[in-house]
């Protein structure tokens, strides 16, 4: 039987701004019909503060040692693996094997039709999903300490590199989100476990470094599977928010996209769900076992609306700065509210971006949208969306994820 978990051993973060965090929650508490705290469920958050990806840690490790050592991973070992298996790395270390027997056998319940199909909605909601996870799922989650101040703390999403950082995110996205994407030779799996391998090497470069004691580990399975749902539930919520009609299909195709996705990615099975209103419960209760606002979510989120202006557009690059830095902040006033903008550090702004984007909705998802040629026309849409977003962000230089902290 497992051993009850001690005070020894919760991060102080856990359950610090209760009161807080639960008037944030209400609409997810509404939406997923909790009626009372699962205090066994809020047990498992708290572990999961403490614990990691344990397949990427130890590939971490190898990647480590010393040269010469026979159980040292290199970068080409890894990359040779991602790119054509085990075979392609003759005499291959442990670390390297184990990881790669892990990810490569795809689990019985996967829905290869589901997944394409979760895949295509991404594209579908074209503006709303870009939007969404730069506003509500990102800068959003910058209402949190804990992983935004370890984000500050490797340099990420602050600085002049603020929009390039962006622009990993959205590489990555969009590669998941590409038919094929997600099968052994696209795109989107290799840069899952890239990112993958990037998060268990920070996990190993920052842990003894890091306070532990108040944060939990750096990356930990309870942050892994809260960043997560920001790309699958949350951006179905904010969607919707929107004006986007979204089906149970689409939903249910979305989530089991995200749950694979996550699987990839080391985050441990007890977090992946197909449904949109389990993972709502699950959030909630992620959303109470959080710490209050620290210094770097103010800091986060004042880099990012001040980093518009560094975006490379086409065309009248001042006016298209203020325009979009202007539109942030409304659509933001609208999805954070005014508490949540001063905590941040952010100026009002009148709900003027939401109530045209709402009305735009309509006419392509409720009019256009209907039919089978509408909503493909909608894809087509989402992609070039999604190829505009990517130029913004890198300009002439090529799109990639981040550079491996190795």
């Amino acid at each position: 039987m497992e051993a009850a978990l001690t005070l020894d051993h919760i991060p102080t973060r856990y359950r610090a701004a209760e009161k807080r965090n639960a008037r944030l929650g209400i609409p997810l508490k509404v939406l997923a019909g909790v009626r009372g705290v699962d205090e066994d469920l809020m047990q498992q958050i708290a572990r999961g503060f403490m614990e990691t990806d344990e397949v990427g840690a130890q590939l971490a490790r190898a990647m480590r040692l010393p040269k010469g050592d026979p159980n040292r991973v290199s970068m080409a070992d890894f990359r040779a693996a991602v790119a054509g298996g085990l075979e392609s790395v003759p005499g291959a270390p442990a670390a390297l094997r184990t990881f790669f027997e892990t990810v490569e056998p795809v689990p019985d319940w996967v829905d290869w039709e589901k997944v394409e199909r979760g895949a295509e909605v991404g594209r579908w909601l074209g503006q709303n999903a870009a939007d969404i996870l730069l506003q509500l799922s990102l800068i959003g989650g910058y209402r949190y300490g804990g992983p935004t101040d370890l984000l500050v703390a490797t340099g990420g999403l602050v600085g002049d590199a603020t929009m390039r950082r962006l622009g990993e995110t959205e590489k990555w996205t969009v590669a998941v989100s590409r038919p094929g994407g997600l099968r052994r030779d696209g795109e989107g799996y290799a840069l899952t476990l890239h990112v993958r391998l990037m998060h268990a090497l920070v996990n190993e470069a920052f842990e003894p470094k890091w306070d532990v004691d108040r944060w939990g580990k750096p990356i930990s399975q309870s942050d892994q599977a809260a960043t997560l749902a920001l790309f699958s539930s949350v951006l179905l919520l904010g969607s919707r928010a929107l004006g986007v009609p979204i089906g149970r299909e689409d939903s249910r195709a979305v989530m089991h996209t995200w749950r694979y996705i996550g699987w990839l990615m080391g985050v441990d099975e007890q977090w992946l769900v197909d449904s949109e209103r389990e993972q709502h419960r699950m959030n909630y209760h992620t959303l109470l076992a959080q710490d209050g606002i620290s210094e770097a979510g103010p800091q986060l989120a004042q880099a990012i609306v001040a980093a518009q202006k560094d975006l490379h557009f086409d065309r009248f690059a001042p006016l298209m700065g203020w325009y979009t830095r202007e539109r942030l902040l409304s659509m933001l006033t609208t999805f954070l509210g005014p508490r949540s903008m001063r905590e941040l550090g952010l100026p009002l702004r009148p709900p003027w971006a939401a109530a045209y984007v709402i009305g735009l909705n309509t006419l392509r998802y409720r009019v256009f949208g209907r039919t089978r040629r509408g909503r493909a026309t909608l894809v087509r849409w989402g992609d070039r969306v999604q190829q505009r977003e990517m130029r913004r962000h890198f300009g002439r230089d090529e799109a990639e994820v981040g550079k491996l902290p190795v």
